[in-house]
């Protein structure tokens, strides 16, 4: 059983807890020890800085995504990440062929503010985002109307959050640096990019 997050502009649902199919995994340490973890860099107003994260790309075969002005071709799915990626599939009704990986090491670790817009992944993409680990909050802030307040969502461990219709579109969303000490977290993001070779 899902719950329906009641926000404006957006179509997002969360599974949480015993209603999480993820609900007493022990994924956590499979991933954290079996993904290729590495950095990245970005550049930003003409200097490159290395993400605040670590990262992996994984997909079907000639998969091709872009973001930060960087290009990820996807290396190929563990048994572990399809048998997830299946359970992405069930909960969203919607299909996926990539997901990207997302290790932050720490309270220090963060995402800025983004949306998952790329021209590949067509209009109104359905994402589909797994925790596991520390949680860490996931906060949403509205591309056009200033008069909404931003949304925070605690994201715990074995907890799945599905963006669907128009929420990419008008909604901006990040995880933010901590002062309190936190452990490690993994946040899987499933998608479904439209045209590859």
């Amino acid at each position: 059983m899902s719950i329906l997050l009641t926000i404006p502009d957006a179509e997002i649902l969360l599974f949480e807890g015993i209603h999480s199919p993820l609900f007493g995994s022990t994924y956590f340490e499979e991933l954290h020890q079996g993904i290729s973890w590495h950095t990245e860099s970005i550049t930003l107003y003409g200097k490159s800085y290395l993400q605040p994260r670590l990262i992996e790309f994984y997909g079907e075969q000639g998969i091709e995504y872009k973001y930060s002005k960087k290009i990820y071709t996807a290396v190929p799915w563990t048994d572990l990440l399809l048998r997830l990626r299946d359970i992405a599939s069930e909960v969203a009704q919607a299909p996926f062929n990539c997901m990207l990986a997302n290790l932050y090491r720490n309270e220090r670790d963060s995402m800025g503010f983004h949306a998952d817009d790329e021209p590949e992944l067509g209009d109104n993409p359905t994402i589909v985002s797994m925790s596991f680990g520390a949680t860490r909050t996931f906060v949403l802030k509205h591309r056009h109307r200033r008069e909404i307040q931003n949304v925070r969502i605690p994201l715990t461990s074995e907890s799945i959050l599905v963006m669907k219709g128009a929420t990419q579109a008008n909604w901006l969303h990040g995880i933010g640096k901590k002062k309190r000490t936190l452990g490690p977290r993994i946040n899987l993001t499933f998608r479904h990019v439209k045209h590859y070779q």
